[in-house]
């Protein structure tokens, strides 16, 4: 599952980050490492604190563009990018918004088109947890 997203990530990357004058020449493949792990690590937050309802619900009712949760990604994705590639943080946010938001997007497509797929919620959401079967908790969220 994190390979898909990160091949996910990269199908994307082209104007955000490999035609992108700002991100260091070479730092391509690690900057898109970064994108992928912003978003395993603000996903997995949601789980670590409590707060599966929010997680599924965005998969279920996908509203990405006033997302709490895809903001974080961003955020946390712009931060990386100010913080290790020393890109202004305005210019980061735009590099970051312009990489996740399609991402998010297509992410959550997957989960709807293929219900058994890598990207299938309940399947993700294992792969979060390091592979605890949270399936009828899920179910129950996805039933309320």
């Amino acid at each position: 599952m994190f390979e898909k997203l990160f091949l996910l990530v990269k199908s994307n990357a082209g104007a955000a980050v490999i035609n992108n004058p700002v991100i260091p020449a070479g730092k391509s493949e690690a900057v898109i490492n970064e994108a992928s792990s912003s978003i395993i690590e603000v996903l997995k937050g949601q789980l670590e604190n409590g707060k599966m309802k929010d997680l599924v619900k965005m998969f279920q009712f996908p509203d990405i563009k006033n997302s709490a949760l895809v903001t974080s990604i961003i955020n946390r994705f712009a931060n990386k990018l100010n913080k290790f590639y020393s890109i202004d943080p305005k210019v980061a946010i735009a590099t970051a918004t312009s990489l996740i938001m399609p991402v998010m997007q297509q992410m959550v497509q997957q989960s709807k088109d293929d219900k058994d797929g890598e990207f299938a919620i309940q399947n993700f959401i294992s792969k979060l947890s390091g592979g605890a079967d949270l399936s009828l908790l899920v179910n129950n969220y996805l039933a309320a």
